[in-house]
């Protein structure tokens, strides 16, 4: 398939696809990143994995009703997703506290919250992606009060059925971030990616992390853990 390169960020190139009018190429990268890329490296194989998991959990949120700009897995390292305009919000939701939360706010490491916490940033690379409340979002982000309802609500949405689809395959959903963007058409989906690399993800028996903070925390080797979800989620029908 013809192809010319759009833009490149850390973990993906995405490619223009003159003959598909409206759908644009993915292709993930072996590049990992971490505390805004001040932490870098390159994995052989990491762009396969991420692909995998994330096509396998698009195609997971379909059959559950979820839409997202996720059209085929088209080989090892690149799929075929639907053209959107991505809103520069990063939307995390929380159902554990880890990461961030613990330090900003003195929440100690593994407490659950009673229900899952909404956290919105502000998609710049230049300041950080910053965190921001409702107001900055409608100011920055070119969205409405009721657009920004509606991604709170897919967003919750996502949360639970990825809740459902980690649990069936022993793994505690912890917290994970979201991108959406908007179709021609002015709907709102899921867009980018939802992989290790995006969520937190502990093993339900022996708490062993299983995503992107092995790389972040030097404590494991990325490559297994990605492959041990990869593996997983196959025993999903």
């Amino acid at each position: 398939m013809s192809q010319s390169l759009l833009y490149e960020g850390k973990a993906k190139k995405v490619y223009q696809t003159p003959n598909k009018k409206g759908q644009l190429i993915l292709a993930y990268k072996n590049d990992a990143t971490a505390f805004n890329g001040q932490k870098k490296a390159l994995f052989e194989g990491k762009g396969r994995l991420n692909n995998e998991i994330s096509s396998r959990i698009f195609q997971i949120l379909h059959q559950k009703g979820i839409e997202t700009h996720f059209i085929e897995q088209l080989n090892e390292t690149e799929q075929l997703v639907h053209q959107t305009k991505i809103i520069p919000m990063e939307v995390v939701i929380r159902n554990i506290a880890a990461g961030s939360i613990t330090k900003r706010l003195g929440i100690e490491e593994r407490t659950i919250f009673s229900q899952p916490l909404i956290e919105l940033f502000y998609k710049e690379d230049s300041l950080g992606d910053p965190l921001m409340n409702d107001e900055h979002a409608l100011f920055l982000c070119n969205v409405t009060s009721s657009e920004l309802r509606e991604i709170k609500a897919k967003a919750l949405e996502i949360n639970t059925q990825l809740i459902e689809i980690f649990a069936a395959i022993g793994i505690t959903l912890v917290d994970f971030k979201m991108e959406f963007g908007r179709l021609a058409s002015g709907d709102i989906v899921l867009a980018d990616e939802i992989s290790p690399d995006t969520c937190r993800l502990w093993d339900v028996t022996t708490h062993e992390k299983l995503d992107k903070d092995v790389f972040r925390q030097g404590t494991g080797n990325l490559i297994e853990v990605y492959e041990e979800i990869r593996q997983r989620l196959e025993a999903i029908s």
